[in-house]
């Protein structure tokens, strides 16, 4: 049981593919929220509408580039307690949630179960009766 607590607990939303879902849920809910400028809003839809809309330039590079600057510059124009509430509420942690469980073998209990045939749990009316 000692390895146990020298493990390194891996959770989910770490690394570059979760910090761009954190971020994306970020900018999602910073869009809907109504406390945020509706100007400052067209700011990642513009950048998104920029980046299905082809133009001369060749290769998605800069597509990309216009993409994570607009998306950077939205957040950080946004009024930072807005950004700090949602930040906190994305990063809060469920209990019971992607992480050890507390449980141990004594408050396991094992059981079987089969299914009980009586007659008193027929129909006591039978159809066409």
């Amino acid at each position: 049981m000692s390895e146990n607590k020298n493990r390194k607990i891996i959770y989910p939303g770490k690394g570059v593919l979760g910090d761009l879902s954190q971020r994306i849920k970020l900018i999602l809910r910073l869009i809907g929220d109504p406390r945020v400028s509706p100007l400052l809003k067209l700011i990642p839809i513009g950048s998104l509408a920029y980046f299905l809309i082809p133009d001369l330039a060749p290769g998605p590079i800069d597509d990309v580039a216009v993409m994570w600057l607009a998306t950077y510059l939205f957040v950080e124009v946004c009024p930072p307690d807005v950004v700090q509430e949602h930040m906190d509420s994305l990063k809060s942690v469920l209990p019971g949630e992607w992480g050890d469980s507390d449980t141990t073998p004594d408050d396991i209990i094992d059981a079987e179960a089969w299914e009980r045939e009586d007659e008193s749990d027929s129909n006591p009316n039978p159809p066409g009766a």
